[in-house]
């Protein structure tokens, strides 16, 4: 093993935290990552990690070389990638997690097509709405919806995402539709559990901002169910556009304060930062941003 195998095991030592997620991650042995560290450390005559039998810490001098190691090992996947890609065929284990409704609903065709014309590739998938920590989990991609938090995570948008306020015909006829946000706290509005806890902000036509505090009749962490309220005249609720689309279409639902808007979101692709993406997770996220676009098909209802 040569000194650049050395370098990537002490990038995933310094990504993922520790020497057993890293030799976890890399599905060798855990004594075998340390043996390689210290003789690293020996070769270079400097300490590069602190290690406890809890946990690592990367030491002042093990931080530039970090910097270093992580330009390098990135230089050379980029000239793997450029030399060979036009004739490799994707392969490998792709790690990605996506959210549950998005992903079973939206992901999960396109992958299927992803996969059709990739079909030595192999997929571990993790679907869940909860956030996990992708390097430390050693996700190579997730998608994300909603407005990215402070981190060092790089991200790239996939596709413009779109709620909407609606309720079933017979649920307006038999309540009344409401004419001004206001109007809301007179009905029963089913929400989603992590949104809006400051209040449901609206933007009329001329942009102006209209916030509505209201008491929930129902509070579920799951958009599909909320839809399948909504649909039994439930209440009204708001909703991304791509849970509602097909409901729209068939006017089992219709939209509600049609001239208000709710402020856009976006899905993101999320990767790990500062490191070259491989072949296989780039191929993906163009795929995806070519499928979806600036005008999703679930927006053409």
């Amino acid at each position: 093993m040569g000194q650049l195998e050395d370098m990537y095991i002490f990038l995933r030592v310094v990504e993922t935290g520790s020497i057993t997620k890293a030799a976890e991650q890399m599905n060798i042995a855990k004594s075998a990552v340390s043996k390689r560290l210290s003789l690293l450390e020996q070769k270079l005559g400097i300490k590069l990690i602190n290690r406890t039998t809890r946990k690592s810490s990367i030491t002042e001098a093990g931080q530039r070389y970090y910097q270093r190691s992580k330009l390098i090992i990135d230089e050379v996947d980029e000239l793997n990638s450029q030399t060979s890609s036009s004739k490799r065929a994707l392969e490998g284990t792709l790690n990605i997690a996506v959210p549950l409704s998005f992903g079973l609903t939206h992901l999960a065709p396109a992958l299927d097509l992803f996969l059709q014309q990739h079909s030595d590739l192999k997929l571990n998938i993790n679907f869940s709405d909860q956030k996990i920590d992708i390097v430390e989990q050693g996700v190579d991609l997730a998608f994300r919806i909603g407005q990215l938090d402070n981190s060092s995570l790089q991200a790239r948008k996939i596709a413009p995402i779109k709620h909407v306020l609606c309720a079933s015909p017979e649920y307006l006829k038999l309540q009344g539709e409401p004419k001004t946000p206001n109007d809301l706290k007179n009905h029963k509005v089913i929400k989603y559990g992590n949104l809006d806890q400051g209040g449901l902000k609206l933007l009329n036509k001329e942009g102006e901002e209209h916030i509505v505090h209201f008491e929930p009749h129902i509070i579920a962490n799951n958009g599909d169910f909320l839809k399948s309220l909504a649909e039994s005249n439930h209440g009204i609720t708001y909703l991304p556009s791509f849970i509602v689309w097909q409901s729209l279409a068939t006017k089992k639902l219709v939209p509600v304060l049609a001239d208000y808007k709710i402020e856009s979101m976006h899905a993101y692709a999320v990767y790990p930062p500062n490191r070259h993406l491989p072949l296989k997770v780039r191929s993906l996220i163009d795929f995806l941003v070519e499928r979806f676009g600036n005008d999703p098909y679930w927006d053409q209802y």
